[in-house]
């Protein structure tokens, strides 16, 4: 029938010139050829250049599904043909008839062949598709009955396949063009995000969501190691059923106790490219307890992973996981591979960008403290210490030794002998002097609070923690850090302050990221700590950690001969800064000042004195405020009776502030405020004298 034979060839010639969809091509190919070949079921198989691989290119079947997919072989994926009756039917020149149980007495364990058989599939003939010379595939017709060619038959099936071959030479370079269009579409949109988007988790996502139109993945993610740090995450993703990716949550890996250890064990997979597929991720399963974890728990089959190096002491890995066992092949990595330097841009940007953010509320955080120092903290504008008496020659000679250093600091003494302004000294007389010194009372806080000041919380993390906070530990990066009564820091804190002092690192409340911090540490009291220590309120190792070099201020009442020029300096600035006329200063008022015990040191004398420039009229300065706490006070030059103890001087003077208020301690009008302490410190004072404010009030 030369005739219909002709025909046949036209109309398939016609159809692969106008035909351009892969499976309506197909589909009138094989409905031609059962019209005039009885066959049951059609495969046809491309081969690489080298013929070392296989894929099915396309599989029709006439009536039921005969012949399922191989386990564990993604359908249009590279299979190698080693092994396989493929080796002998790419060694036949021309067209071959098999007998299926001849072909199954030389390769028992091929299963297509055996899922053919126990269907009533007998016959097999393979045509082989060449083109301009050169084999680049097999077309396979199975049938039930044998087939009786004639020569005619034999040369109409070889141009078939002839133009077959043409048709799927075209087929392949359609979808070679589309497949490039679509990774140059992927670049593109990369390039893009890259250039406008700046937030990092919506720019991963963006990343992941373009791989995956022409990778296929259910999993994506980046992680990072730096030297001396632990491994951690700086995206992952997991593909959501409408094909869009959300972020995981940090608790994903909950379930696995020694999580840390298992993912610092498989980076040695990552650091080098590879896909692993079928057995062998099934292999690198059994060895890599996160893998296996993976397996079990999120149902991964196969992986697929890359290194992106920023530098030379970082590793930074992309890993891309899928639920097929099959899920990648070489292609798909040579693909991520080109993509590397885009995805390595964006991860330098993002962490940049994070950085510059990071910096930006730092300052911003800075500058607001300092401006709150500036507007609150008259004291701060004193740049040097008053006073020449040999003990204060002592505190200068040691501040001096150590203020160029990074050594730990503790300043003791009572309040208002000036402890704040030392460690300002040492701040400034530091090479830190250019970044901040951040200030924390460690007593004018509530304990719950103390934390969150200090370490900084992230959003969500306890009730009220609407927004994330960042604590003074992180602020001083680079600077200092001056912990005032630090004797009240409640036992829990203490050792996390250690743990600051140790490792130089602390995380957020809430937060799992370990922060790292550059900052030297600056602590006052007015405790004995060795005292808290021996009662159990304080830890002895955080102790001996703060108490590295020690510098006592002297009360005032130790150094009489510098209550002259302390009092003349505050004159002269409160003179100034009131616009008051100078007055004189009695004989008699002077050494009543000199003797007096000033259980409140040298901030209680300056609030005398700014009391004295206000309210006094005539030519000299009147301290009426001051007169009956100074008469209370023994003259020791003239006095011949018993000498007061410290203890006794500090509690007539806190009774005396607490008969002036009524028995307020706290308050605008307390006596905290007249004494110029916090309102804790001075109702644990009370506490410890004694003093209770309804007999105060009585008296």
């Amino acid at each position: 029938m030369p005739d219909q034979d002709d025909s046949l060839l036209l109309y398939l010639n016609e159809a692969i010139a106008t035909t351009r969809n892969k499976e309506d091509l197909f589909r009138s190919v094989t409905e031609k050829l059962r019209l005039i070949f009885p066959f049951d079921a059609i495969t046809i198989l491309t081969l690489d250049v080298e013929h070392q691989y296989r894929r099915v290119f396309l599989r029709d079947y006439l009536g039921e599904m005969l012949l399922p997919d191989q386990p564990g072989h993604k359908p249009l994926g590279r299979m190698p043909i080693e092994g396989t009756p493929i080796e002998l039917f790419v060694r036949q020149p021309h067209l071959h008839q098999y007998n299926l149980e001849e072909l199954l007495a030389t390769y028992p364990q091929y299963l297509p062949f055996c899922a053919l058989l126990d269907r009533g599939m007998r016959y097999f003939v393979v045509v082989p598709l060449r083109t301009g010379g050169h084999l680049i595939g097999l077309m396979s017709l199975v049938a039930r009955r044998r087939p009786d060619f004639s020569p005619t038959d034999v040369d109409l099936l070889e141009k078939i396949g002839s133009l077959v071959a043409v048709a799927v030479t075209n087929t392949l370079a359609f979808e070679d063009m589309a497949r490039r269009e679509q990774e140059k579409s992927m670049q593109l949109a990369l390039n893009n995000a890259l250039l406008s988007i700046k937030e990092r988790e919506e720019l991963f996502r963006t990343i992941a969501t373009e791989i995956s139109h022409v990778v296929p993945c259910d999993y994506f993610g980046v992680r990072v190691r730096k030297p001396d740090s632990p491994v951690r995450a700086l995206a992952e993703f997991n593909r959501q059923p409408d094909g869009s990716f959300a972020l995981l949550p940090e608790n994903r890996h909950d379930q696995l106790p020694n999580w840390p250890a298992a993912q610092e064990a498989v980076l040695e997979v990552f650091a080098t490219p590879g896909i692993y597929v079928g057995p062998d991720f099934e292999a690198l399963a059994q060895r890599y307890e996160l893998l296996r974890f993976i397996r079990d728990e999120r149902g991964t089959r196969s992986l697929l992973c890359t290194p992106l190096k920023t530098g030379e002491q970082t590793t930074v890995a992309l890993i891309l996981a899928s639920h097929e066992p099959f899920g990648f092949t070489e292609e798909n990595l040579e693909l991520i591979q080109t993509l590397v330097p885009q995805i390595r841009l964006a991860i330098q940007n993002v962490l940049a960008f994070e950085q510059i953010d990071a910096l930006r509320a730092q300052l911003e955080q800075e500058r607001t403290y300092l401006i709150d120092e500036i507007n609150t903290t008259a004291a701060a504008r004193l740049d040097d210490f008053v006073g020449g008496s040999a003990v204060m020659q002592q505190v200068y000679t040691r501040l001096a030794q150590v203020a160029p250093t990074d050594t730990t600091v503790l300043i003791t003494g009572e309040t208002g002998t000036g402890k704040e302004l030392v460690a300002r000294a040492l701040h400034n007389l530091s090479p830190r002097k250019e970044r901040a010194l951040i200030k924390i009372n460690c007593a004018a806080l509530p304990a719950q609070l103390i934390e969150s000041e200090l370490f900084g919380h992230e959003k969500g993390a306890f009730t009220g923690a609407h927004d994330r906070r960042i604590g003074k530990f992180e602020l001083a990066d680079g600077g200092t850090i001056f912990l005032d009564e630090v004797g009240e820091l409640p036992l829990d804190l203490q050792a996390k302050l250690l743990r600051v002092l140790q490792e130089k690192e602390f995380e957020r409340i809430g937060g799992r990221r370990v922060i790292r911090t550059d900052v030297r540490v600056i602590t006052a009291t007015n405790r004995v700590l060795e005292e808290e220590v021996a009662a159990g309120r304080f830890r002895a190792d955080l102790y001996y950690r703060l108490n590295v070099f020690p510098i006592r201020l002297p009360a005032l009442r130790e150094r009489p001969e510098d209550v002259e020029p302390l009092m003349r300096y505050f004159l002269e600035r409160f003179t100034k800064q009131m616009g008051k006329p100078v007055r004189g200063l009695r004989e008699r008022d002077l050494r009543a000042l000199q003797q007096y015990g000033w259980p409140g040191n040298v901030r209680e004398l300056e609030h005398v004195v700014e009391q004295a420039v206000i309210v006094s009229q005539g030519p000299f300065l009147e301290f009426q405020g001051f007169a009956a706490a100074a008469q209370a006070a023994p003259v020791l030059a003239e006095t011949a009776g018993p000498v007061k103890t410290l203890k006794e001087q500090e509690r007539d003077h806190i009774m005396l502030a607490l008969r002036r208020t009524g028995g307020r301690v706290s308050g605008p009008n307390g006596a905290a405020v007249l004494l110029d302490i916090n309102p804790k410190t001075l109702e644990a004072r009370m506490k410890k004298l004694g003093i209770q404010r309804t007999v105060t009030i009585g008296e």
